[in-house]
């Protein structure tokens, strides 16, 4: 009988994981009581009980509660030991689950009214990270993102932000919330402005949004990966193109589910990209209101889709080349992926 290796060991990449979505349910729980914080009802259920709340984002209703619930979860984050201690939890999480790089994105304007103003904000999730990195092992850097419910200027200011900080840890510009609202292209000039610098654009599109939002990023904002990208399968031309261009996918098949955008795990059609030769790095994206971690997504492609170890393997060689990791970390992880191949 063929041995069935353990996903956890298999080292990889994550480049699909959000700020405060990437909190322990203890923790929230924990910073909710030490700041007086009271979270709605359904958020501490849910982080209570062990299980995620139930979500569903794919109508305006669905998504507004879901930015309620993380938005609460958000306000629990008032000090720089907080961010600290999230920094910390978050790198302890993805080494547990074999990461051996992780780029952690973050809108710095959510968090600078309570520590200080946008510059400090920034340099507190900065100081966390490279104190974490040094004293963990795990490479760690910052993809700043702009709100595409925000004015585009407000982007542009972070772009300039994120390029002033780049030889200390930000490595990318990306652009989140429902790709549904606003169009990429008023985001045109934050992303120029990112990409000259040398940062890699890695906006979302292709989630609550179909093929079409994927070909804004690529088009409109030069995207070197798509955060999701999954409605990509429904258009073949197009992941011909993803694919020709190795624009990689970070694919996010819990939250896909979790929030609607497929009805089950094996409708993500995980296997229709990887056989167009769309290269994918599969992420958590919000572990918190979404109940699985980096680990876990690569057990889902497996079980649901029929992953053999070999392909895993890919995925995870996927991972890291499409990651802003120095050339010797890719290096050592790639090495580390032919070594869990061994029989």
């Amino acid at each position: 009988m063929e041995r069935v290796r353990d996903v956890s060991e298999l080292p990889k990449a994550h480049l699909h994981l959000h700020f405060t979505g990437s909190m322990r349910p203890t923790t929230v729980l924990e910073l909710a009581d030490k700041h007086g914080v009271r979270l709605p009802d359904a958020l501490t259920e849910a982080l209570s009980g062990g299980e995620p709340p139930r979500l569903r984002a794919t109508d305006e209703r669905g998504w507004f509660r879901f930015q309620r619930l993380y938005d609460a979860a958000r306000s629990c984050l008032r000090e720089p030991e907080d961010i600290q201690r999230l920094v910390r939890e978050a790198a302890e999480e993805d080494l547990r689950d074999g990461s051996g790089w992780l780029e952690i994105q973050v809108d710095p304007t959510s968090y600078a009214p309570r520590l200080g103003g946008l510059i400090p904000a920034l340099e507190v999730i900065l100081d966390a990270v490279e104190t974490t990195s040094r004293e963990t092992g795990l490479g760690m850097r910052v993809l700043v993102a702009a709100n595409r419910m925000k004015h585009p200027l407000d982007a542009r200011t972070l772009a300039r932000l994120a390029v002033r900080y780049a030889d200390r840890g930000v490595v990318g510009f990306g652009l989140s919330n429902d790709e549904r609202r606003g169009m990429a292209r008023d985001f045109d000039r934050a992303f120029g402005i990112a990409r000259e610098a040398g940062l890699l654009s890695t906006p979302h599109g292709g989630e609550l949004a179909g093929p079409s939002s994927v070909r804004d990023c690529l088009d409109d904002l030069g995207a070197n990966r798509v955060g999701h990208g999954v409605r990509a399968a429904e258009d073949p031309r197009l992941m011909k193109r993803l694919a020709d261009r190795q624009v990689t996918c970070e694919v996010c098949p819990a939250s896909n589910v979790a929030l609607g955008v497929y009805e089950k795990p094996e409708d993500v059609p995980l296997r229709t990209l990887f056989e167009a030769g769309v290269p994918l790095a599969l992420g958590a994206d919000d572990p918190l209101l979404f109940g699985s971690r980096l680990a876990a997504q690569y057990e889902i492609a497996r079980r649901h889709h029929g992953f053999t170890d070999e392909e895993l393997a890919e995925v995870a060689r996927q991972s890291v080349r499409g990651s802003a990791a120095p050339e010797d970390v890719k290096a050592k992880l790639l090495a580390g992926v032919d070594d869990w191949l061994r029989p």
